[in-house]
């Protein structure tokens, strides 16, 4: 990239998180935090090798650099990346994404994460408990910070089991028993789903072929609330399952010892009382000890936390590879993203 004459700045950091919905990218200080944000609305891609990093540099450069031109942040030493599927589908990110970085923009140190753990960052910070990163899918984290513990996550087709996806899913299924005149039906939600994608005959080739189905499926929960918040009783039954299974992920997480502390992060939260008020029984039932705490803040605020700690060489999180590794002197390695 073309390096702006801003001054350099030896502690910039750079933090994005790539999650169903999008990329949200920060540039900021070690000192300060944050300091400006970009977003996209595309999801990053997943190849052969999983997540597609040429795709991620594709949005991230341009975002980038409107942020040097905004803060005169020119050369992040320190870039932390949180992405969803980074687990499972991460391995030509953990190829090519540090040198990558190291080339367009400097970068000496990257950390990268699963979007879970940017998300428990973000929400705790570095102390034992649990995470639940509701949004367009559904991950659960906890740690004794020693190590990590990890439940769900698995995708839309296998799991995320009470994230938005599953939540419009199960909503869209409904719809279509009703449809079909099959039991499990129901006319509110048949009739939310026809105003949001159109005549149900047409709905698989709406939402098939869509490289962004997961977000797509996402989109309808709030219908799916809605109905709920109406007393519609199929659309009550599928927020309920939704809290069970967030619950439950939670409990299978949770460190053993002690009161561990537990938070929920993520856009599930927007989904208010039809989501929220069974979720608080879940969790009173299956945790009774632990204390529930407000997230402190969400994924990308975790991202930038982590790496303001890379910066000063304090991180306070387990490191273990696979859902979060960390390189140092990454090298520019040509062509590695294609």
């Amino acid at each position: 990239m073309t390096v702006p004459t801003a001054p350099e700045r030896a502690d910039g950091i750079l933090a994005v998180d790539s999650g169903g919905s999008g990329l949200r990218v920060a540039l900021g200080t070690a000192g300060r935090g944050a300091l400006a944000e970009r977003s996209s609305g595309v999801p990053v891609r997943t190849g052969e090798r999983g997540l597609d990093p040429g795709h991620l540099m594709g949005q991230l450069v341009p975002m980038v650099r409107e942020l040097t031109a905004e803060t005169g942040v020119v050369r992040p030493a320190t870039a932390v990346v949180g992405a969803a599927g980074l687990a499972t589908l991460g391995d030509a990110l953990r190829d090519a994404l540090p040198g990558a970085l190291a080339r367009e923009f400097g970068v000496r140190t990257t950390g990268l994460a699963a979007d879970a753990v940017t998300a428990y960052a973000g929400a705790l910070g570095a102390r034992p408990g649990a995470v639940v990163a509701a949004g367009t899918g559904l991950i659960a984290i906890g740690t004794d910070l020693t190590a990590w513990r990890r439940a769900d996550g698995w995708g839309h087709l296998l799991g995320d089991c009470g994230g938005g996806a599953w939540i419009g899913r199960a909503g869209l299924e409904a719809a279509l028993r009703a449809y079909d005149g099959r039991p499990g039906g129901s006319a509110a939600l048949l009739a939310a789903a026809e105003e949001e994608f159109g005549p149900m005959p047409g709905l698989p080739g709406r939402l098939y072929p869509r490289p962004d189905r997961p977000a797509a499926l996402a989109s309808f929960a709030p219908r799916v609330a809605g109905c709920a918040a109406q007393d519609d009783p199929v659309a009550v039954d599928v927020l309920r399952a939704a809290a069970r299974h967030i619950a439950e992920s939670a409990a299978a997480v949770c460190p053993a010892d002690g009161e561990p502390v537990v938070a929920l992060t993520g856009g599930l939260a927007g989904l208010g009382d039809p989501l929220l008020v069974p979720l608080a029984e879940e969790f009173a039932r299956r945790l009774p000890r632990a204390r529930r705490v407000p997230a402190e803040g969400d994924p990308l605020h975790g991202a930038v936390r982590v790496a303001v700690g890379l910066a000063a060489g304090v991180v306070g999180l387990p490191i273990d590879g696979t859902l979060f590794s960390v390189v140092r002197g990454a090298r520019d390695t040509p062509g590695r993203t294609k």
